[in-house]
């Protein structure tokens, strides 16, 4: 398993009237998350892109538990639980405040594929390498993607989504 943490403070443009952190702003703390763990691992997304690589969000799940309002200093953890398989990597994310309160909880699926098609392709062979040493054998099953061999690399990229 991997898991990297990166802290984010809460900008008075990023809450609603009610002075919570408006619902689609998550997505973009999951969005710098990833960003950083990537960069951690020496994985640079601006690199993978030039190389005609693309990773699209597949899915997004978000769990609100409680609000995070302007100002709190959030830590956003991203977890990789399972070694990314084919042309998909399932990201997981817990949201928690200052005091260390568990505020949400959310996962990206996302999505390997060619710039140019928009077509799904197998994760490059530097991000299988960077991520290797975080997983055993016995981390490989998934309650969201589907089971290995079941879908063609070649599938449309519609098709990368369904179970």
């Amino acid at each position: 398993m991997y898991s990297s943490d990166v802290q984010i403070r809460v900008r008075y443009a990023e809450t609603d009237q009610m002075g919570y952190v408006y619902h689609g702003n998550y997505a973009a703390y999951f969005e710098v998350a990833r960003t950083e763990a990537f960069r951690r691992l020496g994985i640079n997304y601006k690199d993978m892109e030039a190389d005609g690589v693309g990773m699209p969000v597949g899915e997004i799940r978000t769990r609100f538990r409680r609000p995070a309002r302007y100002d709190d200093l959030l830590t956003v953890r991203l977890l990789l639980r399972q070694p990314p398989e084919g042309t998909r990597v399932l990201f997981e994310y817990e949201i928690y405040n200052e005091v260390g309160d568990l505020l949400t909880e959310g996962h990206t699926l996302m999505v390997f594929v060619k710039t140019t098609t928009g077509r799904p392709v197998t994760m490059p062979e530097s991000i299988q390498e960077r991520l290797a040493p975080y997983f055993g054998e016995d981390e490989v099953d998934s309650p969201v993607l589907p089971a290995p061999g079941t879908i063609s690399p070649d599938a449309p990229a519609p098709a990368a989504f369904r179970k």
